[in-house]
């Protein structure tokens, strides 16, 4: 098996795979969800509510695509349901900080 793994990644097809823009395009896309996920650690106040729409429509719209197009790019299409799920949540947590909350009276001097 061990010697069998190396040999089958040789081949063309996977040469071509991997040396293409079905592959690379979709791994460097992994850096939107990526941070996404980390700056939901992060305090909801740095959270800009209309890059997180704008980007929850962008995997939408990218979800399709990869779907769509032939043959399917399953990688470009999990990249983006992943994204996509990432900024929901961050849209949630604006929402939630902005409007979900009571204001907490200032303090007067």
């Amino acid at each position: 098996m061990s010697k069998r793994l190396p040999k089958s990644l040789l081949t063309k097809e996977y040469r071509d795979y991997f040396l293409s823009t079905h592959f690379w395009g979709p791994v460097f896309n992994w850096m939107i969800p990526l941070a996404a996920i980390a700056d939901t650690q992060k305090h909801p106040k740095i959270i800009s509510g209309k890059m997180t729409l704008a980007l929850t429509f962008y995997s939408l719209a990218f979800m399709r695509f990869a779907w769509k197009v032939q043959p399917r790019n399953l990688l470009l299409f999990a990249c983006h349901i992943t994204n996509t799920g990432a900024q929901l949540t961050q849209g949630c947590r604006f929402l939630d900080y902005h409007y979900g909350r009571q204001k907490e009276p200032e303090l007067s001097k």
